[in-house]
């Protein structure tokens, strides 16, 4: 939704982020002297991003109101599933929606791509209603869609009823789930090429006329180290939201903040979150994802099993005098799995371990795409789970 926040930092905050990030690299700060940070949010969580990994958290699986954090993933369904050079046509109902730039615009066409980009950008409320009315027979049947995809990325306790975060008493989240999806969506370089963007002109294709130029919504970009996405929420009911991916080195960090008093506050609120997590958080290469290989069995496929990778390299994510050589992993991939199939699926797990307890995981992706069909050993194999699933449970 539109924001209206002031451009005005606050200045000494800033300058202490500053002062912190040059002592973090010249080795002056130690981790014990970084106390836990005092939050204003209701709820917040702050993860090293290739792994998940927890810094820290508060009230991190509260059911709350995400606002426009929702436009995640109206982003990322409209990335994965829409063509980004199609026609949008602006329709009376989005350009009607609370807090919108497309109020007089019903009837004109835009890009796709282009209407994305000023939807995260600005955090246009008209703008998701009108991707999803172009992706989806109604706005309600996308909120599904929306459901059904954090489902299956590990947001169990999220629920959707529209693509914006207007408040909905069966729009809710946490924490924890809304840092899933931002996280998931940080793995997509389109996600964060839009997300990162502090400017952009915006066209309409007709009439084509500039339509306007649109600024972030995001005051860290730009001003604290190393900030590069994602995207800002408000409404009266959520209070001040805001996801935040910010860089260090090696270390990537991905922070929540969900009902923060005001504008300014979830911005504070995330300074203090990513300047504790960069105090204690250091990252060590671990194999590369090339020398780690794992075959499932399939399904009702064309042939009997897929060869899977993990997703990234393997990191070592270690906090304060945490050692490597207490690092392990194994995988937790399921014995079976169904055609059809698409290379880059997800269809199992590299956990990573520190003295045996789960730091973080990584996607293990399958090679090449299956379609459904037949295979005499993949039958066979089938009729043996069959009869053996009582024992191996």
């Amino acid at each position: 939704m539109v924001n209206t926040v002031s451009k005005a930092f606050n200045i000494g905050r800033l300058m202490a982020a500053v002062f912190l990030c040059v002592c973090l690299l010249s080795g002056t700060v130690s981790a014990a002297a970084m106390r836990e940070p005092s939050l204003t949010a209701e709820a917040a969580i702050v993860v090293e991003a290739s792994t998940g990994r927890v810094v820290y958290e508060k009230n991190a699986d509260r059911l709350m109101y995400p606002a426009s954090l929702t436009k995640m993933m109206t982003c990322i369904l409209a990335i994965e599933n829409a063509s980004m050079d199609s026609t949008v046509v602006i329709s009376p109902n989005a350009a009607a929606t609370e807090d919108t730039w497309l109020d007089e615009s019903a009837g004109r066409a835009i890009r796709m791509g282009d209407l994305v980009d000023e939807m995260m950008i600005i955090s246009d409320n008209g703008a998701a209603v009108a991707i999803a009315e172009q992706m989806a027979s109604s706005v309600p049947a996308f909120a599904e869609k929306m459901t059904q995809k954090a489902q299956a990325i590990g947001a169990t306790k999220t629920r959707f009823a529209n693509p914006n975060g207007l408040t909905e008493l069966n729009h809710v989240t946490t924490a924890r789930d809304m840092m899933k999806i931002a996280r998931y969506g940080w793995n997509i370089p389109e996600f964060r090429r839009i997300t990162g963007q502090r400017k952009k002109d915006i066209y309409f294709q007709s009439p084509r006329e500039r339509a306007l130029s649109v600024e972030t919504t995001n005051e860290l970009l730009g001003v604290y180290p190393g900030m590069a996405g994602i995207k800002t929420g408000w409404t009266n009911a959520a209070g001040g939201c805001f996801a935040g991916a910010a860089t260090h080195g090696n270390v990537t960090l991905i922070s929540i903040v969900l009902n923060a008093p005001d504008t300014k506050d979830r911005f504070n609120d995330t300074v203090k979150l990513m300047d504790y997590g960069f105090s204690r958080v250091r990252v060590v290469k671990g194999p590369v994802k090339e020398q780690i290989q794992k075959d499932v069995w399939v399904h009702d496929g064309t042939t009997y099993k897929v060869t899977a990778h993990p997703r990234d390299d393997i990191k070592y994510v270690l906090f304060d005098n945490e050692r490597q050589d207490r690092c392990s992993y194994h995988l937790d991939m399921p014995r079976f799995i169904h055609a059809p199939i698409k290379a880059g699926d997800k269809v199992g797990d590299l956990v990573i371990t520190y003295d045996g307890k789960e730091m973080g995981r990584i996607d293990m992706i399958a090679d090449d795409s299956m379609g459904e069909g037949f295979s005499p050993i993949g039958k066979l194999m089938g009729f043996a789970e069959l009869l053996l699933s009582p024992i191996l449970g």
